[in-house]
Formats: C-alpha cells, sequence, structure tokens
C-alpha cells in the first residue's frame, strides 16, 4: 500500500491494472507534495563523502558508512552504521526504506525491473519487527526521462512492461506496481524519478540531476551525495565484476546482491565466478577506444560520470591479471570484512 501524507494511493482494482499502475505514477508525479519535497531535495547541497584516512590522516574516526553498488541491497541498524548510501544512477533507481518502529534502514541500487519484486521482498526481511504492521518511510531517488508517460499511456489494459522504451520508466513502473500489490504500508517521502530528475543540453541530451543519496542513520534524513573511490568500499573492484559474472548464475537470478551482514557490521562477499567468456570480453573491449566502452557498456553514454570508463577499464583490467576466480575467492569461501579502528574497513583472513 502507498500513501502520501498519510492518505492511501488506492487503485481501482486488486491487482492493480497496467493503465491504473501508469495513472497512479503520474499521480504521484504531480502530487503537491512530493512535488513540494522533490524541489527541496533537488536545491539541498550534494554531499561529497570520502575517506580521510586514505589521504593520510589514518588517525582520525571516519562516520561508519556502508555502501551499496548497483544492483546491490543493504540493511542497517542506526546503532552500528552512521550513513548509508549509493551513487552512480543514471537510469538506475535508488531505494530507501526506514522502518519507523525499529529504525532499521534498507538501501538498494535497482537497476532492472526483474529484480524489483524479489528484492524488495529481500529489503523487507530485514527491516521489518516483530510487528508485521510496522510503517515505513520510503524515499525514491534516480532515473531520468528515457521515455515519457504521455508515450505509453494507454488504456486497453493491456501488459507494458517489455514495451516500454527506455529504462527509468519501466524500473519506476514495475516498482509503483510492487509497491501497490504488498500489504505494507509505504508512506513515500520523496519521489524524485524521471522528468523531475532531468535536465537537458543545448542539443536536447537529457540528463539526471542527481545520481546518488546519502542517509543519516540517526534520523532517517536523505540527501543528495556523491562518493569517492576511497569510500565505494570495500572490495570495489571485486564487487563491480560480481554485478556482471552474477548475471550468469541462475541462483542469483531476480535477486538483489547481498554483501553486508547487519547483525555482524560486516561485509560478506559470497563467491562468484567470472568465465571463459568474460575474459576474452575483457580481452576484446579493454583496448577500445573511451566512446566505445561507453556505447558498448552503458544504458545511457551520455550521461555517464567521468569516472565510468576508468571504472570499466579496471574491472578488464584485473579479471586479466586473475583469470581464475579461485584465487580471488580460495577454498570458494567469501571475502569478509570488518571494521578497523577508525570506522573503515580491513579484510578478515583466517
Amino acid at each position: 500500500m502507498i500513501l502520501v501524507d498519510g492518505v492511501p494511493v488506492r487503485p481501482d482494482s486488486d491487482p492493480p491494472s497496467p493503465s491504473q499502475v501508469l495513472e497512479i505514477l503520474d499521480a504521484l508525479m504531480n502530487h503537491p507534495t512530493l512535488l513540494s519535497s522533490s524541489h527541496l531535495f533537488k536545491n539541498t547541497p550534494e554531499r561529497r563523502f570520502s575517506i580521510s584516512e586514505e589521504s593520510g590522516l589514518g588517525s582520525i574516526t571516519q562516520p561508519k558508512c556502508v555502501y551499496v553498488f548497483q544492483q546491490e541491497y543493504a540493511t542497517v541498524d542506526p546503532a552500528s552504521v552512521d550513513v548509508v548510501g549509493t551513487d552512480e544512477a543514471t537510469t538506475c533507481v535508488g531505494l530507501v526504506i526506514r522502518n519507523r518502529s525499529n529504525g532499521k534502514i534498507s538501501i538498494a541500487h535497482l537497476d532492472s525491473p526483474a529484480i524489483v519484486e524479489m528484492g524488495l521482498a529481500q529489503m523487507l526481511s530485514q527491516t521489518f519487527g516483530h510487528d508485521l504492521q510496522d510503517e515505513m518511510d520510503v524515499n525514491v531517488v534516480g532515473g531520468f526521462e528515457d521515455a515519457s508517460l504521455e508515450q505509453i499511456n494507454r488504456s486497453d489494459g493491456s501488459e507494458i512492461h517489455g514495451e516500454v522504451d527506455g529504462y527509468s520508466l519501466p524500473l519506476c513502473i514495475k516498482l509503483i506496481e510492487t509497491l501497490l500489490r504488498r500489504r505494507e504500508k509505504f508512506h513515500i517521502q520523496t519521489f524524485l524519478v524521471l522528468g523531475h530528475n532531468t535536465r537537458r543540453d543545448a542539443n536536447g541530451l537529457a540528463y539526471p540531476i542527481i545520481t546518488g543519496c546519502l542517509v543519516e542513520t540517526s534520523n532517517g534524513s536523505v540527501f543528495p551525495a556523491c562518493f569517492d573511490r576511497t569510500s565505494r568500499c570495500p572490495d570495489e573492484v571485486v564487487r563491480r565484476i560480481r554485478i556482471t559474472a552474477c548475471g550468469e548464475d541462475p541462483s542469483w537470478r531476480g535477486k538483489l546482491l547481498e554483501t553486508y551482514h547487519t547483525q555482524d557490521d560486516k561485509f560478506i562477499i559470497a563467491p562468484c565466478y567470472w568465465s571463459q567468456s568474460q575474459l576474452q570480453i575483457a580481452t576484446q573491449l579493454r583496448h577500445l577506444s573511451d566512446s566505445q566502452i561507453l556505447l558498448m557498456c552503458s544504458t545511457s553514454p551520455y550521461a555517464e560520470g567521468p569516472e565510468f570508463v576508468d571504472n570499466v577499464r579496471r574491472q578488464f583490467d584485473y579479471i586479466i591479471e586473475q583469470p581464475d576466480w579461485r584465487k580471488t575467492f580460495p577454498e570458494r569461501q567469501p571475502r569478509v570484512f570488518e571494521r578497523n579502528g577508525q570506522g573503515g574497513w580491513r579484510r578478515c583472513f583466517d
């Protein structure tokens, strides 16, 4: 169930038809409260998160942060974590869910309609307390206008998920449909997506305005944010590779990737394998030009940040230098990271 200002947003039928989902998406985009929150969010200064200990300030204690990459999620306890966030979202959407009763926060970086339903179930399984009537504050940030509602608005009730152009819009449609279908109460606080998160250059090309968010766990406040390489940790390159590698693993199909262990405040990176075909792809694409890599590897080549190509090249280099995935995951064991004394992360070895 979706609520705005405490008022339920109800479809005319249960389950809602595709046309009803579109109508509700449009209504949320134009709701006065959500319009106001989107305007406020866009005009909030972006927070730039960095781990100072990587700059020679190792004696300084850092805020305890949990960062999630594309297709990952994490549920955090405010008693253990100060901030949680994600960035690098262009056609992707950041979803933040906070349990009003226990304060737990779950954040996900959604990249496909195919992972929304099961991914939301994963997030809620760790966010709910013993009372299944717990209510949730929800913030949705990301995506941009790669297709318009007017192009696909129809009243014949036919299925639309596989026919909508672009990436952001089908993802938002599936997210709204899934929230509507569930029995939990989702109070939408921020809905900065699609047209509200779009700017255009002189040539009419669309770009996202906000590509990341940070949550203060003490009170659930959400801010625009970007993270540098030192703060996208731990195990940055391996986790980036795992996003692609798990695409060939049927056990992860339809799921968000689990990395963070809430109870122990540890990162546990489950083993994944990169195949011979992935090694061949890395070898072939490694020497392409920057523009070719953008066109081959991005859903939004004109909207990516300046680090995108370098991040892709570092993944290729790692796979080429470590062609046997078992060297990264000896004896098929996970890579485990715990907090160091300054709030960052250190690798655990048995």
